[in-house]
């Protein structure tokens, strides 16, 4: 006998920050261009790029927030709940290769600063850095909803962070004439990028390889369980990730085989669930019932009940 638990609800619809934030980041890459062609810098350049990448990812982003709409199907059991993951993978693969650039580029230009008006870069920073606080306070009240809407708030807040980093370098290049300023602003921004991409990173590998999720610790999943009345084992535990907000469990529970023929079986199939609910809020659940002598190469045929 298996028993299945699950009572959750659809994502939440956060399209609109991301289109918002969409069309100022693409205003960011035009504008910052057109200053980083003028100006020569590095620092305004690799923001630049760096804003490109956020638009890119942000697209992204908002593909994977509609498709994570659509309904699940009999080919597609679990909709595209995960697209937001696959989604933040693309997006940190993206910030890691920028964050590569600026540290190879900043480098070479530490032994070679060429000369960079810091009066038309402290313009373009500027711009940007207005654009991008916007962006911010648009996607902040959503940045917890999911993967895909952290990795998206977290390229916006880099970017911004970057756009600050033009503005110190345009101030220190205009006061002292030190033309590294513009190299080390650019190190400065790769800095910012790339812990944060391997931060996201991680956390995707870990939903695609289907790790335990975090801070659910199955031994103690498995003694809660055990101490439900009547139930003897808990073997075949496995636990995993569907999607933000969407963890599943599955165990092999055995009873004593009179269980099922007193009628305590439906009694011990909710008490598991509720269990697994109650203290390890884990709204979707599967459970098979076993006898202490049932061997699954034996079984012909499994009841299931929701």
């Amino acid at each position: 006998m298996t028993g299945h638990s699950h009572p959750h609800s659809g994502p939440v619809d956060q399209r609109g920050r991301l289109l918002i934030v969409v069309v100022l980041t693409s205003l960011v890459v035009v504008a910052q261009f057109v200053g980083s062609f003028i100006t020569g810098s590095l620092a305004l350049l690799t923001d630049t790029v760096h804003a490109l990448t956020d638009a890119s990812g942000l697209v992204i982003a908002l593909v994977a927030a509609t498709l994570m709409r659509k309904p699940a199907s009999d080919r597609r059991t679990w909709g595209f709940r995960r697209v937001e993951v696959i989604a933040a993978l693309a997006q940190a693969t993206l910030l890691l290769a920028v964050g590569a650039y600026a540290v190879v580029e900043g480098v070479k230009r530490l032994f070679t600063p060429p000369e960079v008006p810091a009066a038309e870069l402290l313009a373009f920073g500027v711009v940007g850095l207005a654009a991008n606080l916007i962006g911010i306070l648009v996607l902040s009240g959503g940045r917890q909803a999911n993967l895909n809407m952290r990795a998206a708030f977290l390229e916006v807040v880099n970017d911004a962070l970057g756009s600050l980093g033009v503005i110190v370098a345009a101030v220190v290049i205009a006061t002292t004439g030190f033309q590294r300023a513009d190299a080390l602003a650019g190190l400065f921004i790769a800095a910012l990028i790339l812990p944060r991409a391997l931060v996201i990173l991680r956390d995707t590998v870990r939903v695609l390889m289907e790790y335990t999720p975090e801070g659910l610790d199955l031994d103690e999943v498995r003694e809660h369980l055990t101490r439900v009345e009547h139930v003897v084992e808990v073997h075949d535990l496995h636990a995993s990730t569907v999607a933000t907000g969407l963890p599943v469990l599955t165990a092999h529970v055995v009873v004593a085989d009179a269980c099922f023929h007193d009628g305590h079986a439906q009694q011990i199939l909710r008490s598991v669930q509720e269990c697994a609910s109650t203290h390890f809020a884990l709204a979707h659940t599967t459970f098979q019932l076993e006898g202490p002598t049932f061997h699954a190469e034996d079984a012909t045929c499994v009841v299931s009940q929701t």
